[in-house]
């Protein structure tokens, strides 16, 4: 009979997550870890019940119907089966709820975003909505308008599945993706005194859901460019259920993200509201943009976490030349060495989340807020890419049945491709990074970065603190802001993995107490793999450009 090769099902995802669970017992209440264990175990549970129920089932993707059988406009959108079941979950848990709660005060993100993660890869990224969601709340909250506030966030972070809203983040048009001052979608205020919208929005995430932010130049708006650009609040359907002015006109055919809808539509008067002065915009979105960039994070963990705990379970599984893989150093160094890096992050985001907790509850201090810009472009660029590189070795970890579609692992390897994308691509976040470190000098990450290591080991605070002065010594360099250099990208990423290694540190430090070795083991290997991301020769621009002519020019 010819061998058949089995692979153990996932176990509680919670339980045997050995880092989510070290962080917990180090940074967390025990009040509040005996209060949201619960949920978190049954979530550890419903997420590897839906990995092994994904592995043998027939793959479905949203469907658009766009005409009846009389030939009327519906637009009507499907959903797969497990998004069908999403706002349920969402509900449920309090995937956005959390995070807007005080009962855990300035662990109100750290409890939303654990959720979050556990529950990620079995959503088939319905945590998209859901963190438009979140961040269409922070947003409003945040533009202070009282009527818009008391109608509306209410219903975005209900723990009621049938009154809970899900909320789109309309800003992508087909001239520009982070350059949103080619914006061309329209605003105007009619005799009525009401706004209406016109324009084409070229992806949509979540069209599915009750409402939207859609950014919008006012006709009298004056001169092109972002600064006056409106923000608009969007109910996606009215009174009567049909579509307010929207029409979508396809679902985009992706490389991954597949079971999530995303729309191209065009706005034909849609009727909006202003979320506070129209001319604005942007700087009423940036509070989105700055929580979306977080679940982005946290959701480029899950995957690296379900990748690693796959190729752990092969290699646990498989015999090869006699041995089973776990009996062979090198692949086992080669696990080891994305485990380490998955450690660095983890720590890094949940650290993210902590301070945008402390921030939202008014106990952090002016520095604090301050180091909370430096670290959210950066926390997000770092894992953006990470995720994939992780998903690729994990793929190839598998030899030739990491490239069968039904293992999953193809999925998470075409899914981790939008995290560098979404929210910012790495170049623009690395600007964003820069940009913040212009208002605010070094200062504060140095002090950040000093706090943490205090009590580490003396080896590894000498190479961090090493690190952290060769970033300081370039930045001082740099006499552009943002700093639109060639090495600015290698300097972002530099900077992310340094303080990744400073709050590994940190924690390994207090866990330790315990007599558990493995966060200091994976310190030493992460901080072995190289802190820099700097070039090691400078490189002007111009050879840059050289570089990449073509045989004609």
């Amino acid at each position: 009979m010819d061998f058949v090769q089995s692979v153990s099902a996932p176990a509680n995802g919670f339980r045997d997550d050995r880092v989510l669970r070290g962080w917990m017992a180090a940074n967390l209440p025990h009040a509040m870890r005996e209060a949201i264990t619960p949920d978190l175990d049954a979530l550890g549970a419903h997420a590897a019940a839906a990995w092994t129920e994904a592995r043998v089932r027939a793959v479905a993707e949203p469907q658009l119907m766009q005409w009846d059988a009389w030939g009327e406009r519906v637009d009507r959108i499907d959903s797969t089966p497990i998004w069908q079941r999403g706002r349920e979950h969402a509900a449920r848990y309090g995937l956005v709820a959390a995070g807007h709660e005080s009962t855990h005060g300035e662990f109100a993100r750290c409890d939303q975003f654990m959720r979050v993660y556990l529950h990620h890869v079995a959503s088939e990224f319905f945590t998209c909505p859901l963190a438009m969601t979140d961040g269409a709340a922070t947003a409003l909250k945040a533009a202070g308008d009282r009527a818009l506030i008391e109608r509306v966030v209410p219903l975005l972070i209900s723990r009621d599945s049938n009154a809970l809203w899900l909320s789109g983040q309309w800003m992508t048009e087909t001239a520009g993706g982070s350059d949103v001052s080619r914006t061309a979608t329209r605003a105007e205020r009619g005799s009525d005194g009401r706004w209406r919208l016109y324009g084409h929005k070229w992806f949509t995430s979540a069209v599915i859901g009750e409402m939207a932010l859609a950014l919008a130049r006012p006709v009298d708006a004056g001169p092109a460019g972002s600064a006056a650009l409106g923000l608009f609040l969007v109910e996606t359907r009215d009174g009567d259920g049909r579509w307010n002015g929207i029409r979508v006109d396809r679902l985009k055919h992706k490389l991954g993200t597949r079971e999530l809808p995303t729309a191209e539509i065009h706005l034909d008067g849609t009727l909006a509201e202003a979320v506070g002065e129209p001319a604005h915009g942007v700087r009423h979105i940036a509070p989105m943009l700055n929580v979306t960039r977080l679940w982005n994070s946290v959701c480029a963990l899950a995957t690296m976490r379900r990748c690693i705990e796959r190729a752990l379970a092969f290699a646990r599984d498989r015999e090869a030349f006699g041995r089973r893989l776990t009996e062979h150093p090198l692949h086992m160094a080669t696990l080891a060495d994305l485990q380490a890096p998955f450690e660095a992050a983890f720590h890094l985001v949940f650290e993210v989340a902590h301070r945008l907790g402390r921030v939202e509850h008014g106990v952090a201090g002016g520095e604090e807020r301050t180091l909370l810009r430096v670290l959210t472009p950066l926390v997000k660029l770092w894992t953006g890419k990470l995720a994939v590189r992780i998903a690729s070795e994990c793929c190839e970890a598998f030899g030739g049945a990491g490239y069968i579609e039904n293992t999953g692992m193809p999925l998470l390897l075409r899914d981790a491709q939008v995290y560098p994308i979404w929210e910012g691509t790495t170049n623009v976040l690395a600007l964003d990074a820069l940009r913040a470190l212009a208002g605010s000098g070094f200062g504060p990450v140095r002090r950040h970065v000093q706090a943490l290591v205090a009590d580490a080991d003396a080896g590894s605070a000498g190479v961090i603190l090493a690190m952290l002065d060769t970033l300081d010594a370039w930045l001082c360099t740099r006499s552009e802001v943002p700093g639109r250099t060639a090495e600015t990208r290698g300097f972002a990423l530099s900077l992310a993995r340094t303080l990744a290694a400073a709050t590994l540190a940190h924690h390994a430090v207090r866990i330790g107490i315990d007599g558990d070795r493995r966060p200091a083991l994976a310190l030493s290997r992460f901080i072995g793999q190289g802190l820099s991301r700097l070039p090691t020769r400078p490189t002007a621009d111009a050879d840059t450009l050289a570089v990449l002519e073509s045989a004609e020019s």
